[in-house]
């Protein structure tokens, strides 16, 4: 394998892409990646290291030569050792993340002023970076803080070449430089230099919300958020330990999200597996579950979503199950802003009232 102008040259198109020396790095980035790759083989934090494993099934499938998205930021996270293996089959958790990240933006797009988006995550979600948010997008992300912490430092060293879609740290290239995407990435180069780190759309802003935090509820509204506006909730990664967590996530949906709106995401199977048992009756115990807060949901194969993009998912019991579900109730800010007109027409009809006796 040989080094030129700080890329890799790989012998064949068969070969695993592997990302490049760091001494064919800028002395400047060899540093920062020197660092996350000492921070990712030495942090022991079980939290940690599943986040790094979903982080690694995005940048397999980044690599995969008609992948479902790309998230040029999950090479930040990966240990250096990791290969991207182009014949991986696909993983369910991928289908899933294009699923969310679809509605995401679908929806959101047809929001008018003000979207709230709201992502229950594993603290190594990079959606608030990658994805295109439109205009006056708030974006909340609720996850563990110590790796919410330890990801955010990862991504402000991110190398400069982690913002080009097409790659990872450092570029990749066949010897015969078949590929146009890596071509026109090459191009690119010279105008990505001297950006580095992960970056928020302009016009958008974002806020991190412990999970660890008893106080979840007062501190979004404390950031901005307000249930008389429309919002999407997305929960994929967030770990819950006890059904009794799950539902007082639950709950703040139920109490925050105006009638209307969404909550989709990944629900673990063993919550359901711990109350049920029987996998047949899974979509009644859902059904209770989240009628109970208020939400209506639907069980989403990820057969039906593979289909859709016509893909087919690795083979094997999924262990998640994916879901949307709809706010059926008014947020406690609606309630509350009928409540004080209620109010106002009273002591209007009593005025009245009293101006005619």
């Amino acid at each position: 394998m040989e080094c030129l102008a700080g890329f890799v040259i790989l012998p064949t198109a068969a070969s695993p892409i592997m990302r490049s020396s760091l001494f064919c790095a800028p002395k400047k980035y060899r540093n920062a990646v020197v660092v996350s790759a000492k921070l990712q083989h030495n942090d022991d934090d079980p939290l940690f290291r599943a986040a790094v494993s979903r982080a690694s099934l995005r940048f397999q499938e980044t690599h995969r030569p008609e992948p479902l998205f790309v998230d040029p930021y999950a090479g930040c996270f990966v240990p250096l050792s990791v290969e991207a293996d182009m014949k991986h089959q696909l993983h369910q958790y991928c289908l899933a993340t294009k699923f969310i990240d679809d509605k995401l933006l679908t929806t959101t797009n047809n929001i008018d002023g003000l979207k709230q988006v709201v992502l229950l995550t594993d603290g190594m979600d990079t959606r608030p970076y990658r994805l295109n948010w439109p205009t006056s997008t708030i974006i909340f992300d609720i996850s563990p803080e110590r790796v919410f912490k330890k990801a955010a430092q990862k991504l402000e060293g991110c190398w400069a070449t982690e913002k080009i879609g097409a790659g990872k740290i450092g570029l990749f290239f066949h010897s015969s430089w078949l590929m146009g995407v890596q071509r026109r990435a090459l191009a690119l180069l010279s105008l990505h230099l001297d950006n580095v780190g992960a970056k928020i759309p302009r016009s958008c802003l974002f806020f991190h919300v412990p999970s660890e935090s008893p106080y979840i509820q007062q501190t979004l509204c404390s950031k901005g958020f307000t249930g008389n506006r429309p919002s999407i909730w997305a929960f994929q990664g967030l770990p819950v330990m006890t059904l009794a967590s799950f539902e007082e996530f639950l709950s703040i949906v139920s109490n925050l999200a105006m009638k209307g709106c969404l909550l989709l995401g990944e629900l673990p199977a063993w919550l359901a597996e711990t109350e049920v048992g029987i996998k047949s009756a899974k979509k009644i115990w859902m059904d209770k579950l989240f009628m109970s807060h208020g939400l209506r949901v639907d069980v989403i194969g990820y057969e039906e979503v593979g289909r859709n993009l016509g893909k087919v998912p690795m083979p094997g019991e999924f262990k998640d199950m994916l879901f949307v579900a709809e706010q059926l109730r008014f947020s406690d800010d609606q309630m509350e802003t009928w409540r004080k007109e209620f109010e106002r027409i009273e002591e209007e009809a009593d005025e009245e009232g009293f101006e005619e006796l």
